[in-house]
């Protein structure tokens, strides 16, 4: 890495979310790194509770303008951006449930006190505009962690590139839980294993075998082809990725209704990962995937794992 200032910051944010309807709570996991002194860019895996009616969370890009102030340890800041969002409502037509997918506007403001050390204070509020659904609005508190050393006080300007790929060759096998994304999130076991490559400096591609488990709603096998952009940090043994690509159903149930029944095939998979690399040869990772189905079968598969590096 360049010895320029960095960027690069990890928070974990939960709070009360209130819409028109009723109350409830919200999180939000957000990678966010800086553009310069007073621009940042961030990528926010959202969760709106439960509201009634309403299941919904998703994840969101936004660009914020930051303004440092109190000897830099003191950042006030605002953002917006797309919010792609997976809901669980009532089903229109038979059915318990629905899994509806769509789009609004995340808009956000954010006070942030940066520690001597890496952490991180931080009070947000979200208000989510959404084209299909309730608006919400949130008030998050949480931490946030700086993924490199600083020299001084306040938020990281910028970061520079690595001058070689974050990833060359990993096999990963995997084990976890698959939730079906319905009312009553039924749950079975999953496992898969990962072949990845990093392509360039920032990007990895990934190919995987899943196994979701034998829940008659949610069994499926299949295997999938992603791409990630991916981070590394602490002299490059935390590794952080976001990836999406196709899923394709090799066996599945057949409870869909006749005129779903072709949607099955196809879908889309969703995720972020974290990695820790043990050593030169071993890393331990976690992945949590999104299944967007067209036949109201999403599901979470959440699996942690041991990979070989070669």
């Amino acid at each position: 890495m360049s010895g320029s200032a960095h960027a690069q910051e990890f928070s974990m944010l939960a709070g009360p979310l209130v819409s028109d309807s009723a109350n409830s709570y919200s999180w939000d996991a957000n990678y966010r790194e800086g553009m310069g002194r007073y621009a940042a860019w961030s990528f926010s895996w959202l969760n709106e509770g439960h509201i009634p009616a309403h299941h919904r969370d998703g994840q969101s890009l936004q660009l914020w303008a930051r303004l440092p102030t109190w000897h830099d340890r003191l950042e006030w800041s605002a953002g917006v951006g797309p919010y792609r969002y997976f809901d669980t409502t009532a089903a229109q037509a038979g059915g318990d449930y629905s899994n509806t997918h769509g789009w609004g506007i995340l808009w956000s403001l954010r006070a942030a006190y940066y520690f001597d050390s890496r952490w991180i204070a931080e009070l947000q509020l979200n208000r989510a505009h959404v084209f299909g659904g309730p608006d919400t609005t949130a008030i998050l508190f949480g931490i946030g962690f700086q993924l490199d050393a600083n020299d001084g006080p306040g938020a990281r300007q910028e970061a520079l590139a690595h001058t070689t790929n974050v990833t060359n060759n990993e096999v990963t096998v995997m084990i976890g839980e698959t939730i079906l994304n319905s009312y009553s999130s039924e749950s079975a076991l999953a496992e898969s294993v990962e072949y990845r490559r990093g392509l360039w400096r920032f990007l990895d591609v990934t190919a995987t075998y899943l196994h979701e488990g034998g829940h008659i709603q949610s069994r499926r096998d299949g295997v999938a082809a992603q791409l990630w952009a991916t981070r590394a940090f602490l002299d490059d043994r935390l590794a952080l990725s976001a990836g999406i690509g196709p899923y394709v159903s090799i066996t599945q149930n057949n409870d869909l209704p006749l005129d779903r029944a072709g949607d099955g095939r196809i879908s889309g998979l969703v995720s972020v990962s974290a990695s820790y690399r043990i050593d030169p040869r071993w890393l331990a990772r976690v992945t949590w995937n999104r299944v967007v189905t067209r036949y109201d079968r999403d599901t979470d598969v959440i699996e942690a794992g041991i990979g070989l590096r070669f």
